[in-house]
């Protein structure tokens, strides 16, 4: 007696085992998928967890520069006016204190809009720019894959 079966010739007719297999290789396609969606998401929480980081620093630079801002116009707008009234009186070249005081005041303005702009350099890290880009492009290629 033969020891191994002999299989069916009819062309459309398959074995229970390559029905087993299909399903094993759906079931390791789905865990396979499965697990690269878990670790998108890691890599995406990850990225947003680095740019929270990111922006609490810039949030905090952007607080401390706030603050010197305050002291500096607070400093400069009395030493300003101090020493601007006192040496233009003395030398009487402006002997009209409301056009020392404005002169006072323009100085500070400048310094503020070095201040205002360092502020507004760091918040630009606070809007999270490199994790909407990557949803974006994420969103991007799941509506091609839609469309095709």
């Amino acid at each position: 007696m033969d020891e191994n079966p002999i299989k069916s010739e009819i062309p459309g007719q398959t074995d229970g085992n390559s029905h087993s297999e299909n399903n094993a290789s759906v079931t390791d396609d789905v865990q396979s998928l499965w697990h690269e969606l878990r670790e998108l998401n890691y890599m995406h929480f990850r990225l947003a967890a680095l740019e929270a980081q990111q922006a609490g620093t810039s949030f905090v630079v952007m607080i401390v520069a706030g603050i010197m801002t305050a002291i500096v116009l607070t400093v400069a707008w009395l030493g300003l006016l101090a020493i601007v009234i006192l040496v233009l009186s003395e030398y009487g070249i402006l002997t009209d204190y409301m056009l020392l005081i404005l002169l006072t005041v323009v100085l500070n303005l400048l310094l503020t809009l070095v201040l205002w702009g360092v502020i507004r350099s760091k918040s630009y890290n606070l809007r999270f720019p490199t994790t909407l880009r990557s949803l974006r492009s994420m969103s991007l290629a799941s509506r091609h894959r839609e469309e095709s």
